[in-house]
């Protein structure tokens, strides 16, 4: 349901977010924090999935707050939230666009944006 371009109308709306490509993926980051990145698999994570078919399309990793942010939201939303061993114990998940309503995007992406960026700055964006 969600695409690369909806995650780009997500991120227009925070504050004081970059733009740049880590590893030669875009990334978002607020400050010198990434919150958000495009993540395609890797040969190693496709040797992982063995037998089972990866999710196809695109693939975006967020920030959480830690790692009992991450195990919340990925029992509260199995289908289009999910992990790999490369993210065990690092707060961050990953979101198979394709799957995604819309508002679960804009809330991921807000939370991993909150996740990370300074407090005075979030303070700021949650009382407008």
């Amino acid at each position: 349901m969600a695409t690369v371009r909806d995650v780009e109308r997500v991120i227009a709306r925070l504050p004081e977010v970059t733009e740049g490509l880590r590893f030669g993926h875009r990334t978002w980051y607020v400050g010198k924090k990434s919150f958000a990145w495009v993540r395609p698999f890797s040969k190693a994570d496709l040797k992982r999935f063995g037998d089972e078919t990866p999710p196809d399309g695109d693939i975006l990793a967020v920030a959480t707050a830690d790692l009992g942010e991450k195990e919340a939201l990925l029992s509260a939303h199995p289908g289009p939230l999910f992990t790999i061993p490369h993210l065990d114990n690092y707060p961050a998940l990953l979101v198979h666009l394709k799957s995604t309503p819309p508002k679960l995007l804009r809330e991921i992406v807000e939370d991993g944006w909150l996740a990370v960026a300074p407090r005075q700055l979030a303070e700021q964006y949650l009382q407008r």
